[in-house]
């Protein structure tokens, strides 16, 4: 006899795998043969460990003699035992969910299952598995017998149908049917020695993997909705067992709830925590939260007491129908009841508070769990393995599930906690639990999502040691990584290897690596895989169709950002977003006709929404077609769509910066009419440009009216009304406004300080400067240059030396100094008599190329012509004129002084300016020559 089955992902004693436990990865398949890897020479030996523990379930293989049915036989004394010569071979699939197989030191070829092939759920119920594949036929009744070995010497029954390894049954003749009978027969009793009442059933393929009774009776369940009618086949037989798989398997909960009812009003049948548990569950799922309850108030009145899985099942469907609070009451109802929370329990909670983002109390939960688990098998716990799951604790460690190992390692990931989840991976090898696919990709997503790339690779090395072959997901996050990282070569490189290995690519794959191609206008690449795309008839999503409409603009493709566009409009498929979108493309780049035309293409087909308003209000606003931005705007309410407070933010914001603010004003008005300001933004805006303008009293009349409403404002708001005026030297009104902003509770920021500096400056306030300085320097950001500036300017002005040039000093250290530090410094020593130091600085200015403006230029000009170094005061005009820099009035004046001390006349000096003021460009010509000869440089025309 030959049996294959499939092994899956497993926590401890039990096949039900929560989805609250699971990493979140896609399904893997792993096939049956793998190819030995030659060993790297720094072979890690617990990597050795579980090479071996792989093989051996690859090549478990076993026949069965002799004896009895489904591996079990009788012994001597009448008793049912396991069959020691029934042997199995091990398939690797899909796995249980999304999760592959976990292996062990169990007896069933390194698997955890209960007897018969069935495995416990969360809810403590048993069920036959159904990853595990087996070729079997009924034999009417509750049996159902593996198939012999197809030599030909079995006995067939059934009419002499057989199974199929593609669930169809043949007739003697080789011909494929998909339908057949089963004889079911009526147990009484204990069933054994029963009559048999001959009931034909049509029995869909899909309940054969739980064997005897149960496909017949899930078939009647499906046709007949009298229950008593549709049960009469099997009434007062039916076990514990086949009456959860029952419930189980309901697809709505009206039907279970009805199914439950009827158990329970039959008398002959025990309903016991199992069957609640099942319901409860059921139930949860559908959100019939008052049926729990009812559910839970039945179990009390008929002394049903809670098991561990009751808790579980509560805990999990409360916490994933969005009501944490009663996942919680129940958690710690648990805990108040003596109940040690378990594996499956655990991973439920941890699950929870990582979707909630609660990664410390996730973490702090497992670690109290641990803690609990480690002192029971201190105290004689047997259990095998050391997961050795809290770090750094001396305590005697647990062993854990490679689904409780994934859990956790997600959870790290996303805490940002890369050390402690690479730590549970080291652990999880050390202790010989075989990491899965979905293992390495949580390890691979998260190495890769904090830059550490030399770690993706090793670990991909590692997955090929472990003989743990890569899906789709793992090259998807390859891919992802790679592009993100811009390898963009590397990246279309795990692509081909993806196809290489015989894997499909999927949409995420083709997706990923097009948007990636996209945004380096890889346009040639991005089409290759569009085509690919096609040919499989794979679906090509709004976020590529307008990644590639981008590409297109930013790659100058106009006429094939249009085409492709209008492929998917043509469709009528395309949603207002994806309108949006292609609006915001053409319109960033400045083509607001090719965004006009999208903009009518989607009233073509009716899908205008306020978000399309709004995009087309922003591409006018971009191109400064400022009245078609405000015609569009006053035009929505025509076509059905009322402005959202983007729409109104978005044209006031675009009227302010192109200083308009008194039309942008009738737009804030409106939108208070339309009660849609609830804060200061666009009031600010407004502001600001009046400001801007010069215009304070409009500016302050608009912060009345705002204050009117009773809309409050904020320090950018003071900040804008401090700063004008500031400029203007207002120190009254800037008072004002300051103590207004403190009174309202709002402390003010480095801008303000700033802007309190540059008052203190203009009013020459040196103490109030100092303070506020001194209050700017304890910020993090500290003062600007402009603040620093300005205190190099109040001391240079009162000849403080010292404490001007412990400010210079300090903006050179940092790099911080311009031409205006520079200059003030040059300037002060200059008035001072202090040469030396005013050369100094004019060379550094020369050699760092501060030289950059009228201003800098005169300052170094008139500290050469004071010093009588006139050689380079000409060299200095020189490259002021090569930098097209017009000389100004201050420029001459130094020159004047330069011609005089040299010996030249004053009446020839006013006639050579005379003559600039009539012409100015022969005035200049003959300002240089007149230079050049007299101080003896050399004159270039």
């Amino acid at each position: 006899m030959l049996v294959k089955f499939q092994h899956f992902e497993t926590i401890t004693n039990c096949f039900y795998v929560p989805s609250s436990a699971k990493a979140t990865t896609s399904n893997i398949n792993i096939g049956v043969s793998v190819t030995p890897i030659k060993k790297q020479n720094d072979q890690n030996p617990h990597i050795e460990k579980l090479q071996k523990q792989r093989k051996l379930i690859h090549t478990s293989k076993i026949v069965k003699k002799d004896g009895g049915k489904n591996g079990f036989i009788k012994n001597p004394v009448g008793k049912i035992v396991k069959d020691d010569n029934f042997e199995v071979e091990f398939v690797e699939g899909s796995g249980h969910g999304n999760q592959s197989s976990e292996l062990c030191d169990g007896k069933y070829g390194g698997f955890r299952m209960t007897q018969n092939g069935f495995g416990g759920n969360l809810d403590g119920s048993v069920e036959k598995n159904g990853n595990l594949e087996g070729k079997c036929r009924p034999n009417g009744g509750h049996g159902a017998v593996l198939e012999e070995s197809c030599d030909g010497s079995s006995p067939n029954k059934n009419g002499g149908l057989k199974t199929g390894t593609d669930g169809f049954w043949r007739n003697p003749d080789g011909k494929k049917k998909n339908e057949r009978r089963i004889w079911s027969e009526e147990r009484s009793g204990n069933l054994i020695g029963g009559v048999a009442e001959k009931v034909q059933i049509k029995c869909s393929t899909k309940w054969l993997r739980y064997g005897g009774c149960i496909p017949a009776i899930m078939e009647a369940l499906e046709r007949v909705s009298d229950l008593d009618e549709a049960f009469k086949p099997w009434d007062k037989s039916l076990s514990n067992k086949e009456r959860s798989i029952i419930l189980k398997e309901q697809k709505g909960w009206e039907r279970a709830m009805e199914i439950f009812e009827w158990f329970k009003g039959k008398g002959c049948y025990e309903v016991n925590v199992i069957h609640y548990n099942i319901m409860l569950r059921i139930l949860g799922k559908s959100r019939r939260w008052d049926d729990v309850e009812r559910l839970l108030d039945e179990m009390g009145e008929r002394r049903i007491e809670p098991i561990n899985s009751t808790y579980g099942t509560l805990i999990d469907v409360y916490s994933k129908g969005g009501r944490r609070k009663d996942a919680m009451k129940w958690l710690e109802l648990m805990k108040n009841r003596g109940m040690e929370p378990d594996e499956v329990t655990l991973g439920i909670v941890v699950q929870m508070y990582k979707k909630a983002g609660e990664f410390q109390k996730a973490e702090e939960f497992f670690k109290m769990w641990s803690i609990g688990k480690s002192a029971v098998k201190g105290q004689g716990n047997d259990r095998s393995g050391n997961a050795g799951a809290i770090i750094g604790d001396s305590r005697p460690p647990v062993s854990l599930s490679s689904i409780t190992y994934n859990n956790l390692i997600d959870t790290y990931g996303k805490a940002g906690k890369v050390k402690e989840a690479c730590q549970i991976f080291d652990q999880m090898l050390r202790e010989g639990i075989v990491p899965t696919t979905v293992t390495f990709n949580t390890m691979i997503h998260m190495c890769g999502n904090n830059g550490q790339l030399e770690e993706v690779s090793s670990l991909t090395m590692k997955m090929e040691d472990l003989q743990c072959p890569p899906d789709t997901r793992t090259f998807n996050i390859l891919i992802f990584l790679h592009a993100k990282h811009n390898d963009i070569h590397t990246a279309a490189n795990y692509f081909k290897k993806m196809k290489a290995a015989s894997l499909e690519p999927d949409a995420v794959s083709y997706r990923t690596l097009v948007y990636a191609f996209s945004i380096r206008h890889m346009v040639v690449e991005a089409e290759e895989l569009i085509s690919e795309m096609d040919e499989r008839g794979l679906e090509i999503d709004e976020f590529t169709q307008s990644a590639l409409t981008r590409m297109y603009i930013e790659a100058g493709m106009l006429e094939n950002s249009w085409m492709w566009f209008h492929r998917f409009h043509l469709l009528g498929n395309m949603t207002p977003e994806c309108y949006s979108a292609n609006i915001d493309a053409f319109g960033e780049h400045g083509y607001v006709v090719e965004a006009e035309k999208v903009f009518n293409c989607c009233q073509e087909w009716k899908k205008l929404s306020v978000l399309v308003f709004n995009v087309m209000i922003k591409a006018y606003g971009i191109s400064k077609r400022y009245d078609e931005a405000c015609c569009l705007f006053d035009n929505m309410e025509q076509h059905g769509i009322v402005p959202d407070r983007c729409s109104c933010n978005s044209l006031i914001h675009i009227l302010a910066s192109a200083d308009m603010p008194e039309k942008a004003i009738c737009y804030v008005r409106k939108m208070q009419e339309a009660g849609l300001v609830d804060d200061c933004i666009p009031y600010c805006s407004v502001i600001s440009s009046f400001t801007k303008l010069g215009k304070l009293a409009m500016a302050v009349g608009l912060y009345k009216e705002m204050i009117s409403f009773n809309i409050q404002p904020d320090v950018v708001v003071y900040g804008v009304l401090l700063n004008a005026f500031a400029d203007t030297g207002s120190v009254k009104e800037t008072t004002i406004y300051l103590d207004e902003m403190r009174n309202a509770g709002m402390p003010p920021n480095a801008v303000i300080y700033n802007s309190l500096i540059k008052l203190y400056t203009k009013v020459g306030y040196l103490k109030e400067a100092q303070e506020t300085f001194q209050i700017l320097e304890t910020f993090e950001v500290g003062p600007d240059l402009y603040s620093s500036n300005c205190m190099i300017d109040l001391y240079s002005e009162r000849s403080m030396i010292r404490q001007a040039e412990e400010g210079f000093e300090n903006l050179r250290r940092k790099g911080h100094a311009n031409e205006f530090s520079y200059a003030m410094m040059l300037c002060m020593y200059r008035r001072n008599g202090r040469f030396f130091e005013a050369i100094k600085i004019a060379q550094k200015m020369r050699e760092l190329g501060l030289l950059t403006d009228v201003l800098s230029f005169n300052n170094v000009l008139g500290l050469y012509a004071s010093d009588g170094r006139y050689k380079e005061a000409t060299e200095t005009f020189k490259e002021m004129l090569i930098s097209a820099i017009q000389p100004d009035d201050c420029t001459f004046k130094a020159l004047g002084i330069i011609l005089v001390k040299c010996g030249v006349s004053r009446e020839a000096i006013r006639k050579l300016e005379l003559m600039r003021k009539k012409d100015s460009k022969r005035g200049l010509r003959r300002w240089s020559s007149t230079l050049f000869s007299v101080v003896g440089a050399s004159h270039e025309s």
